[in-house]
């Protein structure tokens, strides 16, 4: 599928989101791009909140549904390599707090609400800045956003507490599912907050390279979803349990609910939910790159290997695994920390979902038939707060 024409796509309804996701790596170097024209003036909007106050900034990373799970994937992240003398950070999606702001935002406690949206029209998102205004005496904005013409970038833009950092054009995806949007909008925060992985040209040019690897492993991904399964387990820890949310969510979304999904830390996954596996069940773990954290992902692999009770279970990593299953490896001798390696993992993950959408007969461009889930989410009524 990854090399067939426009013509042959359209046919099955995945010409936009094949090509979507093949073609991330490409707009990572123009996320990096973006992110060096930025770089002074942003800098000097965070230096300035900074001066502003003696207590530490809660960074509060938000968004819904998949932009909520960027939050997932760098806060682990940057809690162990970003500026934690300055700022607390945090990932609380938009839906809890729209809920229940109280329980989120405090009054007193300086705030820098960073959001992550695509489309930037999603009720919840510009609720959740209201919110904040309403609430918080000291906040200010970093609006992350693939559209322009959004209400959040719009909103922003003559705000003085506010910074808007879009993303590549064409990481507005089209399509219903977020590839490109995610995958940029992560790595721009990687970039921004991350004080100790500061070669930002060798890891891009690291994960453009793996990106690469993925769009070429087709084959044996199809190898993969051709065997016969009805459910699908993505596990990992610290910044890629966060990304098993996302690894999920493309499969459920693609396939329309006919794959059942679960997502959990490699820890988490036998504290009950490993009930969830049965003979027609895909386990697939992403394995950090920190050696010690990796460990444990193996563990568990081997133990659901080793208990044969699943169709496979497969490792998904950058080079080879001491696993003794079924690996599946990007190589480059240059170990990206987890939050980065996300990214290229994350195209294995799309590909996979792709492929199965196809396999159960549905459309991955306009994957809901019944037209009641939205690419914008839809219906949704805020209420007033007081």
């Amino acid at each position: 599928m990854l090399d067939w024409t426009n013509q042959q796509l359209e046919e099955i309804g995945a010409v936009i989101t094949t090509n979507e996701i093949k073609q991330q790596p490409e707009l990572w170097n123009e996320t990096l791009e973006i992110f060096n024209s930025h770089k002074e003036s942003l800098m000097a909007f965070l230096e300035g909140f900074k001066k502003e106050t003696t207590e530490k900034i809660r960074v509060i990373f938000t968004g819904a549904g998949t932009s909520a799970y960027v939050g997932d994937v760098v806060k682990p992240h940057l809690t162990r390599y970003g500026n934690t003398s300055d700022f607390i950070f945090e990932a609380i999606p938009t839906t809890d707090i729209v809920s229940a702001p109280l329980n989120y935002f405090k009054e007193d406690s300086p705030t820098l609400l960073v959001s992550f949206a695509r489309s930037g029209n999603s009720p919840e998102s510009a609720a959740t800045i209201d919110l904040a205004n309403q609430v918080v005496k000291n906040v200010k904005h970093l609006i992350i956003s693939c559209a322009p013409e959004g209400k959040l970038a719009v909103n922003a833009k003559d705000d003085k507490n506010s910074f808007v950092m879009l993303m590549p054009t064409r990481s507005n995806d089209q399509g219903f599912a977020m590839t490109g949007s995610f995958s940029c909008m992560t790595l721009a925060a990687l970039l921004i907050f991350d004080l100790v992985h500061t070669d930002h040209e060798l890891i891009v040019s690291t994960m453009v390279n793996m990106g690469k690897q993925v769009v070429t492993m087709e084959d044996t991904l199809s190898n993969v979803v051709a065997q016969d399964f009805n459910r699908v387990v993505y596990l990992g820890s610290e910044s890629l349990s966060g990304l098993t949310r996302e690894a999920q969510l493309k499969l459920l979304e693609l396939t329309a609910g006919k794959i059942a999904t679960v997502f959990d830390s490699s820890l988490g996954f036998r504290h009950g939910p490993k009930s969830f596996v049965d003979d027609k069940t895909l386990v697939f773990g992403f394995v950090s790159n920190d050696t010690y954290t990796s460990q444990y992902d193996v563990d568990i692999l081997e133990e659901i290997n080793g208990n044969a009770i699943a169709v496979e279970t497969i490792a998904l990593s950058q080079n080879k695994t001491q696993y003794s299953g079924k690996n599946i490896s990007l190589t480059n001798d240059y170990q990206l920390a987890d939050g980065f390696l996300a990214l290229p993992l994350v195209m294995i993950a799309q590909i996979i979902a792709l492929l199965t959408s196809v396999k159960v007969k549905n459309k991955p461009d306009t994957p809901s038939p019944t037209g009641t889930v939205n690419r914008v989410v839809q219906g949704v009524t805020i209420h007033p707060f007081n």
